[in-house]
């Protein structure tokens, strides 16, 4: 008999990818996978390969080898995909790849069992199995493996069918028959056939353990977490549980000891992480081919488009900007990013031919002057301080962010034009995933362990939320004393809290970025699986936008920007009213009455600006140029608010301007000493110390991540730079101090200024042509009553009358109207709609929907005014969504007001509807009702001896939200 080895490899592992089955962390598996010397270790997740970028980096840094993956479903019939059979329960198998081959053949089966054999589960079958199998080492599965599965049943020969049929696919080198004891019963009579098999068949053994969590103290949590997935009580005796405590990451001696009698299962774990070498190729740049005209390179295209740029942006450009252009160019080739730039203008410029309304920039991407030449920003960096170093250097590691803000009514198209380009199969959008946070982890915890709701909610309660997320529950221990005594005192809060310590941060579930979107070079499913999103209703990557990154693919932000709808609604407007085109992106900043409005916190709808909080304070600092609604932006955030006081009260002259440093003040002249933007810390180390601006980018980089070893050698070298520069030792160290903790604050320059840009273009537009812009903004917040209720308040402060929805007088979206009658609704101080008047629109009606609202619209058009709700009902009766609910919503809300008294229309209705139908009924069988022969007076009785007055009640309408 063989001798047991000194060490063993796990190859049959599930982590938080397996979603609320697996309770084991990545980092925490590899970590002590490493811990116990283990020369690799295997991930296996159920039917997904999720976290294998991850998996793959983790085991990279810790010195052990990867082997990636999957644990799949196979149908136990084959053709099973095309002929559409079902099968709820297929089997397990555990497959690993050996090789490159393998990992790209491990992407597709994953790809296809997503996307064309899901049933319960992405399935796959032997068929499919056999035509993508190079590469691919493969063990028989748990107790749910097809051999494993007829063998507790009894069917012994058709065990061995299933090993021969797996040993003809794979051969007999790449399929073992894998081994479990986790003190189950059914595994001896199991792992007894297997022996038999093993021999019959030439076939090697493979011991596995099948984890599902690190350590054997987690598994109440793994427990915890498989009630949440079943919506299961702890207690129940009857819910789905693991029926022992084994599946965590076991020792070499612990394994040694369960296989003593098979030590040449143990050994073939070794010789399987032997076979596999998957060396995957990270960060490389994979940007797929743009065609450029014949002749060309996309160097020499990109420099032609930007210098055809410099034209269209500054007629005659000066010398400043033609040097600034070159310096960006230089780098853009010597980084190989060419095509990307040429892909974005590519698509911008597709945007702007169809008149899709596009954003200013968004993030670093504002600071580069190509980037403007091209139309891709629209915000001059030379005039606003911008850097381009800040995007882009030469000693960047990875590639930039060029994240697109469009219309949300534009987004879809430009999505949609981007993937007809390079090909559907080769665009996707990306996954991302719902993970258990403190306060959630808290409740869900407190619902399976069946806690009193009282006191879960109490304790999640008192996690602290900093910066837009819930602190972790290590730190709220540390932090919040009334935790730290609950935690502390309490048995029932102690094992609550620790249960959910183990799970806080496990991914849960999954969800479609939104807005992500990659594009390769070659079809995706070569470099990341693939399947369906929610819905099924668009293709997502497997991989998150952080491992999609790692590989070297293009990854792109598509933003959904409703506030660029509503400035296009609103020149629309304004050119249907008034005749005049306004030109945005020409736009100077100087307008008094912008800055005037936002001054008096006038600025409901104004992007970003809006929130009570924000008013408060740009009424305190009553901005009076564009460089301080950028400076607003950047410091109405979590950590930067610190410096509010300070900013208004020197902005006041309440207090001094002072700077750390005399040098300093030309680089904070203009946020009056206060180091705001991470610019200025560039700046500031190139001023002082001599950086360059790469240098300078590094250490912006280091100090806003606290990155302890970077900044302790940067420390060293801002030091010496300063001290050449006559700067006494200790002034620089305090400069190095002082300029770090400004960093840890501070925010990107160039995205407050290009969304500045939409602040100041909303603030004017609504300065400027208020009844255009208020109507447009009441038009795009159709969706939300409470923010019609706002805007309409807004409305009324300014003079504007919003009128009732009426049936005969409302378009389906509200709409501007010259109708020459008071308003109900009128304050003090309001004239009779001096400010103009807006009529409701019917689609902003509770219940109603859209596509009914039209149908109405159209056939009041089409016909004429409804005369009442007899004529209403008929003449609606055919239109599908038109049904009872949607004419109550409509004579609830009073838009029927003027075909009746609301009580009696009420009381009519079933029988209109009922009469309307029996009437349309008729038609179609080609009879003709009673009332079409007598004809339709201008006042009809109904049945319930109901007059119902048809003369329109213009001005008494009342409006409900």
């Amino acid at each position: 008999m063989p001798h047991a080895p000194e060490t063993f490899v796990h190859l049959h592992n599930h982590t938080e990818y397996s979603l609320l089955d697996g309770a084991s962390r990545i980092q925490a598996m590899v970590t002590r996978a490493a811990e116990l010397d283990m020369p690799a270790i295997g991930l296996t997740d159920h039917g997904v390969m999720y976290g294998a970028i991850h998996f793959y980096k983790a085991c990279k840094e810790a010195g052990i080898k990867p082997i990636i993956g999957c644990e799949v479903y196979v149908a136990p019939r084959s053709r099973l995909l095309r002929e559409g059979r079902v099968d709820r329960d297929p089997n397990h198998l555990t497959l690993l790849a050996a090789n490159h081959a393998g990992y790209l053949n491990l992407m597709r089966l994953c790809t296809v069992g997503q996307m064309e054999g899901m049933y319960y589960k992405p399935r796959i079958d032997k068929e499919i199995l056999a035509q993508h199998s190079e590469g691919l080492i493969a063990l028989s599965g748990c107790l749910q493996g097809e051999a494993a599965s007829r063998i507790v049943d009894g069917d012994i020969d058709g065990a061995r069918e299933s090993v021969a049929a797996y040993r003809d696919i794979f051969g007999p080198d790449r399929f073992l028959l894998e081994v479990q004891r986790h003190g189950i019963d059914r595994q001896v009579e199991v792992n007894d056939a297997l022996v038999r098999f093993g021999k019959e068949f030439g076939l090697r053994l493979c011991a596995t353990n099948d984890l599902h969590y690190v350590h054997r103290h987690d598994s109440e949590a793994h427990d915890v977490l498989l009630c949440l997935q079943t919506g299961a009580r702890f207690n129940d005796p009857n819910r789905w549980r693991f029926s022992t405590q084994e599946n965590y990451l076991k020792t070499p001696a612990e394994m040694i000891e369960a296989f003593a009698d098979m030590p040449e299962a143990l050994a073939s774990t070794l010789e399987v992480a032997d076979q596999c070498d998957l060396k995957l190729s990270l960060g490389a740049t994979l940007l797929p081919p743009f065609d450029v005209p014949d002749g060309m390179k996309p160097d020499q295209y990109l420099r032609q488009l930007v210098l055809n740029g410099l034209d269209w942006r500054f007629g005659k450009p000066a010398p400043a900007a033609k040097e600034r252009a070159e310096q960006e160019l230089s780098v853009i080739s010597q980084t190989g990013y060419a095509s990307y730039f040429l892909i974005v203008w590519d698509f911008y410029n597709f945007a702007r031919q169809n008149g899709i309304v596009v954003g200013p920039g968004r993030g670093s991407a504002a600071g580069s002057l190509v980037s403007y030449c091209l139309g891709i920003t629209n915000l001059d960096p030379l005039q606003h301080g911008l850097i381009f170093e800040r995007f882009l250097n030469i000693d960047r590691v990875s590639m930039p962010d060029i994240d697109c803000d469009f219309s949300v009514e534009g987004r879809e198209k430009v999505i949609r034009y981007v993937s007809e380009k390079y090909g559907a199969d080769r665009v996707a959008q990306i996954i991302t995933f719902t993970t258990m946070a403190s306060k959630a982890a808290i409740r869900d915890v407190g619902r399976v362990l069946e806690v009193p709701l009282r006191d879960t909610d109490r304790l999640a309660k008192l996690v602290p939320v900093w910066q837009g997320r819930s602190k972790t529950l290590e730190d709220t221990i540390k932090e919040v004393s009334e935790f730290r005594e609950a935690y502390e005192s309490s048995e029932e809060a102690k094992h609550l809290i620790d249960v959910a310590r183990t799970l806080e941060g496990v991914s849960r579930n999954v969800s479609t970025h939104a807005a992500g979107v990659v594009i390769a070079p070659e079809p995706l499913v070569r470099y990341t699986p693939l399947q369906y999103g929610p819905g099924r209703e668009a293709v997502i990557t497997q991989y998150d936008m952080k491992a999609v990154g790692d590989i070297g693919l293009l990854k792109i932000d598509f933003l959904g920007l409703q506030n660029l709808d509503i400035i296009a609604t609103c020149m629309r407007l304004i050119k249907e009213r008034r005749g005049i085109e306004i030109d945005l992106e020409h736009l100077t900043f100087d307008d008094a009455k912008t800055y005037e409005l936002i001054a008096n916190g006038d600025t409901h709808g104004v992007f970003q600006l809006e929130g009570p909080g924000m008013r408060r304070m740009v009424m305190d600092m009553r901005p009076q140029s564009f460089e301080d609604v950028a400076a607003a932006i950047a410091l109405f955030r979590p950590g930067p608010m610190v410096n509010i006081p300070a900013f208004i009260a020197r902005k006041q002259g309440r207090e001094p301007i002072e700077y750390m440093h005399e040098r300093l003040e030309p680089i904070l002249r203009e946020t009056y000493g206060v180091m705001i933007y991470q610019e200025q810390v560039m700046m500031a180390a190139r001023e002082l110390a001599g950086f360059t601006m790469s240098e300078a980018d590094i250490l912006r980089a280091a100090m806003g991540k606290k990155d302890k070893a970077k900044m302790a050698k940067l420390r060293t070298k801002f030091i010496d730079g300063t001290v050449e520069r006559g700067i006494p030792k200790a002034t620089a160290e305090a400069l190095f101090d002082g300029i770090a903790k400004f960093a840890e604050y501070g925010f990107n320059r160039a995205h407050s200024a290009a969304y500045g840009v939409i602040s100041y273009q909303t603030a004017y537009l609504k300065a400027n042509y208020p009844l255009e812009y208020m109507t447009a903004l009441l038009i795009h917040m159709e969706g939300s009553a409470d923010r019609v209720a706002t805007a309409i308040v807004d409305c009324r402060l300014r003079g504007i009358d919003v009128l009732a929805p009426d049936i005969n007088r409302s378009r389906t979206d509200f709409s501007m109207t010259d109708e020459q009658f008071p308003s109900p609704h009128r304050g003090e101080g309001q004239g009779e709609g001096r400010g103009g008047r807006i009529r409701f629109g019917l689609a902003a009606i509770k219940n109603v929907g859209r596509h009914a609202v039209e149908s109405i619209v159209g056939l009041r058009d089409a016909d004429g005014p409804f005369k009442s709700l007899e004529d209403l009902c008929e003449r609606t009766s055919a239109v599908q969504d038109v049904n009872r609910r949607v004419l109550e919503a409509l004579v609830q809300s009073g838009a029927c007001d003027s075909l009746g008294e609301r009580a009696r229309l009420i009381a009519a209705l079933d029988h209109a509807v009922s009469r309307a139908e029996r009437a349309r009924r008729d038609r179609e069988s080609g009879q003709t009702s009673l009332l079409e022969m007598v004809g339709s007076p201008d006042v009809e009785t109904d049945d319930y001896g109901l007059t119902i007055d048809v003369a329109p009640m213009a001005g008494d309408a009342k409006l409900r939200l």
